[in-house]
């Protein structure tokens, strides 16, 4: 899928509901079923100060992830889109899917802190190019002019 369509889709979901949870379920779905090769597509949300598991798509996750650990967590202590060709290789990840082979996380900003982070899985290694970041951060970018927190 080209990104541009999926961003007017996804625009589309938070115009109808805005609201982050309902808006969250319905994006990690549509990841899940326009990206090929992934086994999880979904959201973590800084909560008591960590990330803990918002909606998804995919197996069962890792419901708590301290913030600078995993790729989740440093992306979200770096603030900065974590693209890993192979998590095997990244000191600390977490495996929450023993399949997944590699991984995106962009963070998501709520008045200038990140309040979550999307994270991409996939089993295949080097899934994710440039494009894709490039793809996903102009995604997360609609989601923080369209949210609603409350």
């Amino acid at each position: 899928m080209e990104y541009g369509t999926l961003i007017s889709q996804a625009a589309e979901m938070m115009r109808e509901e805005p609201w982050y949870a309902s808006a969250m379920s319905n994006l990690s779905a549509l990841l899940m079923t326009s990206l090929p090769d992934l086994n999880w597509a979904g959201f973590y949300l800084m909560r008591d100060g960590r990330l803990t598991v918002g909606p998804f798509q995919g197996k069962p996750a890792c419901i708590h992830i301290p913030v600078g650990k995993g790729v989740c967590g440093t992306a979200a202590a770096q603030n900065r889109t974590q693209l890993v060709p192979d998590v095997h290789a990244f000191p600390g990840h977490i495996a929450c899917d023993s399949a997944s082979a590699s991984e995106i996380v962009i963070p998501i900003h709520r008045d200038g802190e990140v309040t979550a982070v999307l994270d991409i899985d996939s089993p295949r290694l080097s899934r994710f190019s440039g494009e894709d970041a490039r793809g996903l951060e102009a995604l997360v970018t609609e989601m923080e002019k369209s949210l609603r927190w409350d």
